[in-house]
């Protein structure tokens, strides 16, 4: 919404509100978390897999999505791997710097779709970050969903998210968690291989099932053929495509996919709607 004369305390959407870092950590050697106290009149509410535009001044601007706990919105929480100038910067950042915030931008995941249905939760690498806050979702309102399932994969031991969580989780008796490493160290004693390997044996009913993945493209492409072997159409599967958005409005054409902007339509798309495209070549 614009702000106008009769409502000047909304914001325009190219306006950022200032975010002041309340806690830095390292979650593994290139990846870490942000928690920011945001300025804002009302609380900041988000939807899991929804996205914010974080900007460094005199640095840049990027987009990372929401990575906490949509329960506890008073605390703004996002990770990122380190990996250009403005993340390089945002690393350096220490308690009480200042960011800009625009947002929450983006669809969401389908929490509601998936009552009364097997979810399936499959992330790879910091595909992770955008797919916590619905299990954090699914964890509280665990009566709502049949089985739960997370199938996470990582290259090392060392690169697994959120290592303390993925514990506490595999300790419920009504979450199953399934981890797997590319290449394993010595003192790793569970699976090894490509996240692809663990969807065969995964406890749920394809056909009463919701699948959301979260990963690098190839990643995802691989994980929908193993879906679609174990029997899950593709109306049943979800993917983020968080690619090429700067602007988060549509406006400046760079996360155009098709007919739809990634920023505007996604970066949660049911697959379906998206399956003509995610087999193009260089798209």
């Amino acid at each position: 919404m614009i702000a106008t004369a009769s409502n000047p305390r909304v914001a325009h959407p190219m306006t950022p509100v200032l975010g002041h870092v309340r806690q830095r950590w390292m979650e593994t050697d290139d990846t870490f978390t942000l928690e920011l106290d945001v300025e804002r009149s009302a609380p900041f509410s988000f939807r899991p897999g929804q996205f914010n535009m974080l900007y460094v001044f005199g640095v840049g601007e990027i987009p990372i999505s929401i990575s906490g706990n949509p329960d506890t919105p008073e605390v703004l929480t996002h990770t990122t791997r380190e990996v250009g100038i403005v993340t390089r910067a945002m690393r350096q950042l220490e308690v009480g710097d200042v960011l800009g915030v625009r947002g929450p931008f983006g669809s969401a995941w389908p929490a509601e779709a998936a009552e009364e249905r097997d979810v399936v939760v499959i992330a790879g690498g910091i595909g992770l970050a955008p797919l916590r806050p619905v299990l954090y979702h699914l964890v509280a309102h665990r009566e709502r969903y049949r089985r739960v399932v997370l199938l996470y994969g990582a290259r090392t031991p060392e690169d697994i998210l959120y290592q303390d969580e993925v514990r506490e989780w595999s300790s419920y008796l009504d979450v199953e968690v399934h981890v797997t490493v590319d290449r394993a160290t010595r003192r790793w004693h569970g699976n090894v291989g490509v996240i692809t390997t663990l969807i065969p044996r995964a406890p749920f009913d394809p056909k009463n099932a919701l699948a959301m993945i979260c990963g690098p493209e190839v990643m995802m492409h691989f994980t929908v053929q193993e879906l679609h072997r174990r029997g899950v159409r593709s109306d049943q599967i979800y993917v983020s495509m968080e690619r090429n958005m700067q602007c988060a409005l549509g406006l400046c054409g760079h996360c155009q996919y098709g007919p739809s902007f990634v920023c505007k339509d996604g970066p949660v798309y049911r697959f379906d709607a998206i399956e003509p495209l995610f087999s193009v070549r260089e798209l």
